[in-house]
């Protein structure tokens, strides 16, 4: 077994992002070089719907995945290719942004609001793939 040693060392700073969501970054801007393909990790957790009820309204991506799964919580998620629906408490959400697509996620008040999301590089050939969705859904899960 080959051995591997630590590089880097993160931890997470508090963070508003969006219109207003507060949350921890554990990946950004700084980490790019040494985590690529991974871009970004954000986690929240909060029983505060003013931390996070305003959102994320309309914005672009390009080029990169996302990756959002709660553990507890709704979301509400809709892009400009008229796609729409909702992210539930045990679900994940995978989103191709590829050539481009503009979306939003409304978090909506509940209880408790935790979970993560991660931004995945797209490799160059794959840059300009069509947008698109995939859903893990706890009815459709196996696991």
């Amino acid at each position: 077994m080959k051995e591997r040693k630590v590089i880097q060392v993160v931890q997470g700073i508090n963070a508003v992002d969006g219109a207003g969501v507060h949350l921890t970054r554990v990946l950004a801007h700084s980490t790019v070089k040494a985590f690529d393909p991974f871009l970004m990790l954000d986690s929240f957790d909060s029983e505060n719907p003013q931390d996070y009820i305003k959102g994320f309204p309309m914005h672009p991506h390009r080029g990169i995945e996302t990756v959002t799964y709660l553990v507890e919580g709704l979301i509400e998620h809709q892009d400009s290719l008229g796609n729409k629906g909702t992210i539930e408490s045990g679900c994940s959400q995978w989103m191709t942004g590829g050539s481009g697509i503009l979306h939003q996620e409304m978090p909506q008040a509940c209880q408790r609001m935790l979970g993560f999301q991660l931004w995945l590089n797209l490799p160059k050939s794959e840059k300009m793939t069509e947008p698109k969705y995939f859903e893990i859904r706890k009815e459709t899960s196996s696991i």
